[in-house]
């Protein structure tokens, strides 16, 4: 992973329902992983979105990977 790839996540209250967004436009993380879910190449997205560069899909999945990292306590 690039170091600065996450940097392209914004969250700001204002926009997109204070979600996570792709560098401040109001383009969600989630939009974008909807796409490659419903089987969007990059190359796809990126001619539907022309504002959005190759790092801005890889830094999407960079931040779901993050977010599915939590550890999950069973009370016993």
């Amino acid at each position: 992973m690039k170091p600065s790839l996450l940097d392209r996540i914004t969250i700001e209250p204002g926009k997109c329902g204070g979600r996570p967004s792709i560098r401040g436009m109001r383009i969600r993380v989630t939009d974008v992983l909807g796409l490659l879910a419903a089987g969007a190449s990059h190359q796809e997205i990126l001619e539907d979105y022309p504002t959005l560069e190759e790092d801005d899909i890889l830094a999407s999945l960079e931040y779901a990977a993050a977010q599915t990292d939590h550890a999950i306590l069973i009370a016993a």
